[in-house]
């Protein structure tokens, strides 16, 4: 009996234990931390509490890029709109230090940054149509691209037209 009292006693004890996992950050393997956890979940709510998190500027990025993506989706709400707008100017203020080790990070390229089409967008939405002009005039400059066929250079083609139509 006593084997079988230890087996779930050690059940217990490894229940209550979380398990170390890592993965590879700026080439050194590191302890995931919450900052990780929270934009691999997929969950808001957990996202938005690990903002104050202190962490390497790769989880950062992908932290705060998970933030915009997930309230970019859910926009039409007020709430979610602002918060959309307020994450990403965090996100777009912080990018210059972000950059370099994303780039390092990403042998060499930038990945996709969907933070600038995401927030252009809801500038033009808002008819701060300079600001999202100004906002795809950054990603240029970083060498980004939108996926789209026309890029960032095409998008401020269509907000200027946009613009247009609105003051005409």
């Amino acid at each position: 009996m006593g084997w079988f009292s230890s087996l779930f006693q050690s059940k217990s004890q490894s229940e209550k234990q979380e398990t170390t996992a890592f993965t590879l950050r700026q080439g050194k393997s590191v302890p995931v931390d919450d900052a990780f956890r929270a934009w691999t979940s997929g969950d808001l709510n957990q996202m938005l509490k690990a903002v104050s998190t202190k962490t390497n500027p790769i989880d950062r990025h992908f932290l705060l890029q998970s933030i915009v993506d997930a309230t970019y989706k859910l926009r039409k709400e007020e709430k979610y709109r602002k918060l959309c707008i307020e994450y990403a100017e965090k996100h777009l203020e912080e990018f210059p230090s972000i950059a370099p080790a994303l780039k390092e990070d990403m042998d060499g390229t930038l990945p996709r940054i969907t933070t600038f089409q995401h927030y252009s967008t809801v500038l033009t939405e808002n008819g701060e149509y300079d600001r999202a002009i100004s906002i795809c005039e950054k990603a240029i400059k970083y060498d980004l691209h939108d996926n789209t066929k026309s890029g960032f250079e095409g998008r401020i083609a269509r907000i200027k037209k946009k613009a247009d139509q609105e003051n005409a």
